[in-house]
């Protein structure tokens, strides 16, 4: 039986299947298809710009063609579990744990073979084996120096709830990282505390930017004092202009606060897939020495195989950074983090 679907996800599904098609595969003017073969198909929440690259590495590397049609995570997971049993997709590669998590609740995710769990630490897997984290991200505090200078004696979330910072906090209200730290939040605080900071947030007139790049573009021309960012967008841009044409800094929380929250992108193999074999060679080339590299020089991310080191950015080891861990399949309740969202007017 195909699983029941919120209406808000599949609002979401049906805005993916009309907007978010886009393929690597080979296109040959009329190449029949039995000469070129069946096509390894998936959907990736991850954006084109940042792993397309990566894929047609991964293309090479599996040995068959690849097909990929990209959207938002939130939305391709909603899709997913429209289409059930009947999905052509054979590989989901996530942008965050969350969505992960809502199709291995609805049982459908394969398990994966060893190989590919063991290269990675137990917390940025699932327990169950179903799905495997390909690289990871920390929330962190990005500030204008010579507005907020004592935000590097920040330790949680709450001390951005300050009158002194009226109409200069930056945030992307509809970017999924902000709403896995809303999740986060929730699970942390319960319902009514999540929903206090959110209103005590609200209050003091947080500037909404379109994403995160252009909340850190508004820090760094002082339009907002600091910002809610994920870390490697900040580490792209100094690897861009160089570090002095850089004004913001970063602040990590380094405390057990959900304003720290280390959350993955990750990737896991439907369940009924045609191709589970390539579909799990797949996954085990994105937790390659490879593909981790990859990440740690080009995303500008944390790799999750120990051993793998930026040579483009001062990363430290993930396992030296300090920050909030959850289950990370705990976050796959968006629909409502949405809501509660809607609720305070933060949308």
């Amino acid at each position: 039986m195909r699983p029941s679907v919120p209406a808000r996800l599949r609002v979401l599904a049906a805005a993916t299947s009309l907007a978010a098609v886009g393929a690597l595969a080979a296109c040959g003017d009329a190449a029949p298809e039995e000469e070129s073969g069946p096509a390894l198909t998936i959907y990736s929440g991850r954006n084109e710009n940042l792993v397309g690259p990566l894929l047609e590495q991964l293309e090479a590397a599996v040995g068959v063609p690849v097909e990929v049609r990209y959207a938002g995570s939130s939305e391709l997971a909603a899709q997913l579990l429209e289409e059930g049993e009947g999905t052509d997709a054979d590989l989901f590669f996530s942008q965050d744990a969350g969505a992960l998590g809502a199709l291995k609740n609805a049982d459908m995710l394969a398990d994966l073979p060893a190989a590919v769990l063991d290269r990675v630490p137990e917390q940025y897997r699932d327990a169950d084996g179903t799905w495997v984290a390909t690289s990871a991200r920390a929330r962190v505090l990005a500030y204008d120096p010579a507005q907020a200078p004592e935000v590097t004696s920040f330790t949680g979330i709450d001390q951005v709830l300050d009158e002194a910072y009226r109409g200069k906090i930056g945030f992307a209200p509809t970017n999924a990282s902000f709403h896995a730290f809303v999740t986060a939040l929730r699970l942390d605080r319960g319902e009514d505390g999540a929903r206090r900071w959110l209103e005590d947030f609200a209050a003091l007139d947080p500037q909404a930017y379109d994403n995160n790049i252009a909340v850190l573009d508004a820090v760094d021309e002082g339009q907002v004092a600091l910002g809610l960012i994920n870390h490697y967008y900040w580490y792209e841009q100094v690897a861009e202009e160089g570090a002095d044409a850089v004004p913001s800094r970063l602040h990590f929380l380094a405390s057990d606060d959900p304003g720290a929250l280390i959350n993955v992108a990750g990737v896991g193999v439907l369940a009924g897939s045609d191709m589970a074999d390539e579909a799990q060679a797949a996954a085990e080339f994105l937790v390659s020495d490879e593909a981790q590299q990859y990440f740690a020089d080009v995303t500008a991310e944390y790799p999750v195989v120990e051993g793998i080191t930026s040579t483009e950015h001062d990363l430290q080891p993930l396992s030296e950074l300090s920050g909030y861990v959850v289950d990370l399949n705990a976050l796959e309740s968006l629909e409502q983090t949405l809501a509660l969202l809607d609720e305070v007017g933060l949308t």
